[in-house]
């Protein structure tokens, strides 16, 4: 760039232009010039292949205005369809499935699921393991659909709210403990085993307790004695035919005539044994089963 001094001048008068003194150039010449083209044209480089590859990641991610692939942001929160990995834990107040669709949690180690209170502290825990399902909580319960309990456990009780259990395994159901329930009842057309194998059985009831079979028998089986007893009643043999047939017989004194006829006798201690009939009364008092 050239300064150039102007001098005013009057008619008639010539004077003489004053010489340049000093000429100031201003610009990038030379080696500086060609790096700071270089500089730009690599800065329009980088400019061009950050725009390419975020077009590109918009593209392979599936960006769009209502999410991100098969994650969609609704009024109701996000939708996410198809399968999805969770590579830490994941926090949400509701998780739910389509309609038409069963929901699939699934981990190759386990699944579990925390609920935590305002401290942030664990009041339940439900674990799906490879080998057994672990529920930790003060209170476990399962409500049919139209919220009745069907099942529900702590650590008092385990309340089952059906109106029937029912047990199919083979070897049935094994009980350390009482068990209270109004009805006891086989399948139809089983047998229904009521067993103590190493101590006993007993059976209680305010009002009374009544073993019914409609289509078959009643058997009771003991390794040493059975007991009928009755505090305040009777004990009451009601049928069309009463057999023992495995009571000793007695023996007598004398030779007497026996016409395939037997009397029941009973000892001083209860025993009750048979003695052929006669004429009269033929129960001996000592007999030898008596002794």
């Amino acid at each position: 760039m050239v300064r150039e001094q102007y001098l005013t001048t009057t008619p008639g008068t010539s004077l003489e232009r004053p010489k340049n003194e000093y000429i100031y150039k201003i610009g990038i010449y030379g080696w500086r010039k060609r790096c700071l083209y270089l500089f730009v044209l690599l800065l329009l480089i980088i400019l061009v292949v950050n725009f390419s590859l975020t077009i590109w990641i918009l593209k392979v991610m599936w960006f769009s205005p209502t999410g991100m692939g098969h994650l969609r942001v609704t009024k109701e929160g996000l939708r996410l369809e198809g399968e999805s990995e969770f590579l830490f834990p994941l926090y949400a107040k509701e998780i739910h499935s389509r309609v038409d669709s069963s929901l699939l949690l699934q981990s190759t180690h386990n699944v579990t699921v925390n609920a935590r209170n305002s401290n942030g502290e664990v009041t339940g825990r439900l674990n799906v393991g490879p080998k057994m399902v672990e529920f930790h909580s003060q209170q476990f319960q399962i409500n049919s659909k139209d919220g009745k309990p069907l099942f529900t456990v702590d650590e008092n009780e385990v309340v089952i709210g059906t109106d029937k259990l029912r047990v199919t395994g083979p070897e049935g159901a094994l009980f350390e403990h009482s068990v209270e329930t109004p009805l006891v009842k086989a399948e139809a057309f089983k047998q229904l085993r009521l067993e103590s194998p190493t101590r006993s059985l007993s059976m209680d009831a305010p009002r009374g307790i009544n073993i019914k079979a409609q289509a078959g028998n009643i058997e009771a089986l003991s390794q040493m004695d059975i007991k009928l007893h009755s505090s305040d009643g009777v004990l009451l043999l009601d049928a069309e035919t009463v057999r023992l047939p495995k009571l000793p017989e007695g023996a007598r004194g004398g030779s007497g005539i026996s016409q395939g006829l037997y009397e029941i006798c009973v000892c001083p201690d209860g025993k009750l044994y048979l003695s052929v009939a006669g004429v009269g009364s033929t129960c001996q008092e000592y007999s030898r089963v008596c002794q």
